[in-house]
């Protein structure tokens, strides 16, 4: 701006269209915020198609070292309900949701079935005595821990993404929690199980066989680096049977 445009009031062309540019930028990031955050917290949530028997049984009373025989006999992965998480977490350790499925697995995929607890990691946050379950089936994958279920893969009710919960609540409005969604699908690479958003983005989390010093290990690794290695164990710790509480569960109203 001039001295002859300050002196005179008037606003350079140039400088009043950039501020008009920054304005909708702003304006613009600020919606995208609202619509994401309404899309994560109050969006309506998938229908819960998980058999209630399911639900209702006590996962924890399994041998999780005898592993079911996929040959094919009993149902495929198609023919089975797709599986959610109640609410934001299942209130007690569910039963499989592929006890019924007996269709070998997909080319490719390897056999990372069974229970599997955390027993050291490096990098930042590592996942120590974390314990879950891994189902396959077919291309199905479902994983059960802390509260909830992904299942991803074919199924006969619904899309092959999870459409699903990451667990902690972020707040309470009354009695009811909001917990943020998740929608992520899975693929095999090289024997490495890549889990990408929406089932097209990024990869952000990986699992795969590695040799431990006492056997086989299921490793997990994040996004942000950090290595969590994980045992194969039979039975569910007593511990694990009712998941913790988890998230700020900020009191709103």
């Amino acid at each position: 701006m001039t001295a002859a445009q300050i002196d005179s009031g008037k606003t350079d062309p140039e400088d009043a269209n950039v501020k008009k540019w920054v304005l909708r930028i702003a304006m613009t990031f600020v919606v995208l915020v609202i619509a994401g955050f309404w899309q994560l917290f109050f969006s309506s949530r998938p229908e819960l198609m998980t058999d209630p028997a399911v639900l209702a049984g006590d996962g924890s009373s399994i041998d999780y070292c005898e592993l079911p025989v996929l040959d094919g006999s009993r149902k495929t992965a198609v023919e089975i309900p797709k599986a959610n998480t109640p609410g934001c977490a299942y209130d007690h350790f569910p039963l499989p949701i592929l006890a019924q499925c007996s269709e070998p697995l997909a080319e490719g995929a390897v056999d990372i079935r069974g229970l599997w607890r955390a027993i050291e990691g490096k990098g930042v946050n590592p996942k120590i005595g974390h314990v879950e379950r891994i189902e396959q089936c077919g291309a199905r994958t479902v994983v059960t821990s802390s509260g909830i279920i992904h299942d991803k893969g074919p199924n006969s009710t619904a899309g092959v993404n999870s459409n699903d919960t990451e667990g902690a609540v972020l707040f309470t409005i009354g009695d009811k929690e909001y917990c943020p969604r998740t929608s992520a699908n899975v693929y095999w690479n090289n024997g490495v199980l890549d889990f990408r958003v929406f089932g097209w983005g990024p990869v952000v989390v990986k699992r795969y066989l590695h040799a431990g010093p006492d056997g086989e290990q299921l490793v997990w690794e994040y996004a942000n680096g950090s290595v969590t290695y994980m045992d194969r164990i039979c039975t569910l710790p007593e511990e694990k049977k009712i998941p913790e509480k988890r998230g700020l569960r900020l009191k709103l109203f």
